[in-house]
This record gives structure tokens, sequence and C-alpha cells, in this order.
């Protein structure tokens, strides 16, 4: 019996668990998009744990953490719209200039092993349940063209595709698309 818990992460076991989350989910959806060797020596189970303790640290950005007893299920960063942001500890650069009053869904992963059970939908819904609390007019997301199961979750979240992309060069010889999906309140 499940027994379901939104945390919003503040120790380092959550930062720890929302980056193996991340990579977890980056190795199973681009196994077949992205080299092997890239996702081995990149995408590591604590890549993220930098990222999320910064966040948390200034504020800026938010996470969520939905856990079953003490096993992570799905997580979620978000905040307000990443208008000038250059490559660091992400894989590339994002600026949303247009969309620098809105909310930024900055990511949203669950575990493999728990994908179609509805863990990232309560995630979701309680991400924008607070972005439109907080007064953002909408909110807006980054997925990649070549993930159609994420196209598909967010577009049944009423996401749609406003026509923006950006090129996401992960290596000399392979290069992804990002896609902008945005959604009014």
């Amino acid at each position: 019996m499940e027994t379901l818990q939104l945390i919003d992460p503040c120790e380092e076991k959550h930062f720890c668990d929302m980056s193996l989350l991340h990579a977890l989910g980056w190795r199973t959806a681009y196994r077949d998009s992205i080299p092997a060797g890239y996702l081995d020596r990149e995408i590591t189970d604590d890549r993220w744990v930098p990222v999320f303790r910064q966040n948390y640290k200034e504020g800026v950005y938010h996470g969520l953490l939905l856990y079953d007893g003490d096993r992570p299920l799905c997580c979620a960063t978000y905040g307000p719209a990443r208008v000038d942001q250059s490559a660091g500890d992400t894989i590339c650069n994002f600026s949303s200039p247009d969309l620098a009053a809105w909310g930024e869904l900055v990511s949203l992963y669950s575990h493999p092993d728990h994908w179609g059970q509805g863990h990232g939908s309560v995630v979701m819904e309680e991400v924008l349940r607070r972005l439109s609390t907080a007064g953002y007019p909408g909110c807006f997301l980054y997925v990649l063209r070549e993930n159609d199961r994420a196209r598909r979750f967010y577009e049944k979240h009423g996401f749609a595709w406003d026509g923006h992309s950006l090129e996401v060069a992960l290596t000399q010889d392979t290069a992804l698309t990002d896609l902008r999906y945005c959604k009014t309140f």
C-alpha cells in the first residue's frame, strides 16, 4: 500500500534522491537518442546534487519530492523563468526573455520503474498550483523533442509547444532539440 508524501527538499538525502531520479530518467528516456558513453560519463547518480543544494540555499528555485515511505518516486524543480541561463551545471543555455514574468518547470523526473502510475501528475499538479498561487500568469518548460513520452505527459496537462526551440549539442556528433511548452493559468 502506497503512503505518498510530498516534501520540500531541504536535506542532503533529498538532494541525492532528486539527483538519482534525474539520472535514472535520463538514462532510461534517452538510451536510444544519446550515445551510451555520454550517458555513462555525464549522467551520474550524483550529478545534480550541487545544483539542488545551491537551489535550496538561494531559495529562488524550489524542489518538490514525492516519496512512498522512504522510496523516492518523482521530483520537480520550479521557480521564476530563467531569462538568461548560461550553461554551467545545465546541459545547455536557456533564454526566455519573452516569458520573464512566467513561472518555469525546470525539471520533472519520475523513477522509470514507476512510470505510468500517476506520480508525475501528483507532482505536476502541485507545482502548477504553487506557481499559480504565487501569481505567475502561466508556466513553461523545455522538453526534448526526442522524448515523446514526456511530451505526451505535458500535453495531457494542458501544455502546448509555442514554436520556440533550441539546439542542445551534447557531443560533436549528437545534437538534440529542446521544445518550449507553455500553459497559461
